[in-house]
């Protein structure tokens, strides 16, 4: 996996200049990833939506209308959020919402004004079947589907694996002998992570081999997200010729969902140096927090990169990193810098633009990082938002 970005976007990007902690989002980078996934979907004819469950920084909701088909939520919020800012009302861009279970409330609401809902189990369906077809009585363009498990693995932690041992997500293949599929139009299926095209071209083989005799009774099939299409190394020619093959041998409409793939090396979180210690180790306390900022960090888990940072013992000076939190595991990961580090020293975290903003969390009153545009190619930098006490406050009673 290369995970070099084509260009060194942030190579000339001055942390001091916004405030601490702060996520920065460069438009220029984002941009370019829009423009890749505008070409697959020109060339291959799919239709290319803009996953928010990982990246739903909505400021820059008009931007991405001006290149993909439209959202992709896993919720009613997500799903409000994609018409309201993404293009979903004023432009008319799909609005597609997959839930792994719908309270009816919600679901009511969702059928207002979605494109494409998709149910995680036929009890699901069933309970809901007449609501749906009545709602698609008076808006024709609704359209309702399925998510498959087609049980074929292809991540590599299994928090993250969709078709790991009894999930809970996606429907089995067994599950639909005897069934009624009317009023379903479409499949959907997820089994990415981060991933290039020969993971995709197998889950392809795997779900033609276990649903082929339902494929001819859809008017669409969703690929679903983890497409990592604008990595410098994907393979974007096989994903466009893929893509285009399996549409024309069963006449379906393809849909993609990227989410890490609209702001791959388009963001990063700023975090300020506030207190030095020792034990056993040089320690570095920072205003940004492994558990409250990218908990990611812990969970997957993984150690960030930072800019001019190496690991233990490649610079002079080794430091573990850790947040302001009482948490104890709350630590960043161990790092060396050419020079001692000094409070008010600002780091930069690469790749935070996803699965960052949509996790972070206000434990222990640790503020959360503002949000600020930048613009790499003309400096241009725009304090989107910063947040506060009341932020805090508000979510709680």
């Amino acid at each position: 996996m290369d995970l070099t970005p084509r260009i060194d976007y942030f190579g000339n990007f001055d942390p001091s200049r916004v405030p601490s902690p702060c996520f920065v989002v460069d438009e220029r980078a984002l941009r370019d990833n829009l423009e890749v996934l505008a070409d697959v979907q020109k060339r291959s004819g799919a239709k290319v939506l803009a996953a928010l469950k990982a990246f739903s920084m909505f400021s820059v909701g008009p931007i991405v209308a001006e290149y993909l088909s439209g959202t992709a939520a896993s919720g009613l919020f997500e799903a409000k959020l994609g018409y309201e800012e993404y293009g979903g009302r004023a432009l008319d861009k799909e609005v597609h919402v997959f839930s792994a279970g719908y309270k009816e409330s919600e679901l009511r609401e969702i059928l207002q004004f979605a494109h494409h809902v998709v149910f995680n189990s036929f009890s699901q369906w069933k309970r809901y079947k007449d609501l749906c077809l009545e709602m698609q009585n008076k808006r024709p363009e609704l359209r309702f589907g399925l998510r498959i498990n087609p049980e074929h693995s292809e991540g590599h932690t299994d928090l993250y694996d969709p078709c790991a041992p009894c999930s809970r997500l996606g429907i089995v293949r067994s599950l639909f002998d005897g069934e009624d599929l009317h009023g379903i139009s479409g499949l959907h299926f997820h089994t990415l992570c981060e991933q290039d095209f020969k993971p995709l071209e197998r889950t392809i083989a795997a779900v033609e081999d276990k649903f082929k005799d339902l494929i001819p009774q859809m008017e669409w099939i969703n690929f679903g997200g983890g497409h990592h299409i604008t990595r410098c190394d994907y393979q974007v020619d096989e994903l466009v010729n893929a893509v285009r093959a399996f549409a024309d041998r069963h006449n379906v409409q393809v849909y993609l969902e990227p989410g890490e793939a609209i702001s791959l090396f388009a963001g990063v979180l700023v975090g300020e140096v506030v207190d030095l210690t020792w034990n056993g180790r040089n320690q570095a306390i920072l205003d940004t927090s492994a558990t409250c900022h990218m908990p990611d960090v812990l969970e997957m888990p993984y150690r960030p990169d930072i800019t001019g940072a190496a690991r233990p013992g490649e610079l002079p000076h080794d430091y573990r990193l850790g947040g302001q939190s009482c948490l104890a595991g709350d630590s960043i990961g161990e790092y060396s810098f050419a020079d001692p580090l000094k409070i008010g020293d600002r780091l930069v975290f690469e790749e935070m633009a996803y699965y960052t903003m949509v996790k972070t969390n206000t434990f222990n009153g640790i503020p959360l990082p503002a949000i600020a545009l930048w613009n790499s190619k003309t400096d241009e930098l725009k304090i989107v938002k910063e947040f506060g006490y009341e932020d805090f406050k508000g979510r709680l009673s």
